[in-house]
């Protein structure tokens, strides 16, 4: 596997929260905690693997307050550590509709960078864990997991409404309908969460 172990990718978690502190590392533990929940719950993943792809999803945030930079200095962090399976999470982590409109908030990559995750984007096959770990940056919140739509609004007053947001929340549910017939359970009582 090429991720880090569970205790190296703390140790580049805690660096990183060195490097630029901010609510990004209470929130990546958080999704890393929903993605291990959730993967002890499904026959065909790694819970420890899906722990660590999670703790890492924004560890390109170390790199400093970005915006969908984040993604790339990630991806690049990764790969120049070996670990190929995360820096490709650090890609497809923002992108559950396969579109780099769609995400949202400010491009503030050069054009060679954007051009490069377009293609990637592309040229990509998602499998669960880009889909696990899509799912569980959506219901992590820095104080613990939520409610799909409560993390979805939060995002829209932070970063803005665009032109794909309304298909990205639909590829949103349909990950958790996806992942609520693979644990044939309601991923919300994996979590305990409540209404």
């Amino acid at each position: 596997m090429k991720v880090p172990t569970v205790e190296q990718a703390e140790k580049l978690l805690s660096e990183a929260e060195k490097l630029n502190a901010g609510l990004w590392i209470a929130h990546n533990r958080t999704a890393g905690f929903c993605a291990r929940a959730i993967a002890e719950k499904c026959d065909n993943l790694n819970p420890e693997y899906a722990y660590v792809l999670g703790l890492l999803h924004d560890i390109g945030r170390r790199e400093g307050v970005t915006d969908m930079k984040h993604i790339i200095d990630g991806h690049r962090f990764m790969l120049s550590k070996g670990y190929d399976d995360s820096a490709r999470i650090c890609l497809t982590h923002s992108f559950p509709f396969k579109n780099i409109n769609s995400y949202n908030g400010k491009n503030d990559c050069s054009e060679e960078e954007t051009e490069f995750i377009r293609s990637f984007l592309e040229n990509t096959q998602y499998d669960d864990y880009d889909r696990l770990i899509q799912l569980c940056d959506a219901i992590s919140f820095p104080s613990g997991a939520t409610f799909l739509e409560k993390r979805l609004v939060d995002v829209v007053m932070r970063r803005g409404f665009n032109d794909y947001t309304v298909q990205k929340w639909k590829a949103f549910f349909e990950l958790k309908e996806y992942f609520d017939n693979k644990t044939q359970s309601d991923i919300y009582k994996i979590l305990n969460l409540s209404i």
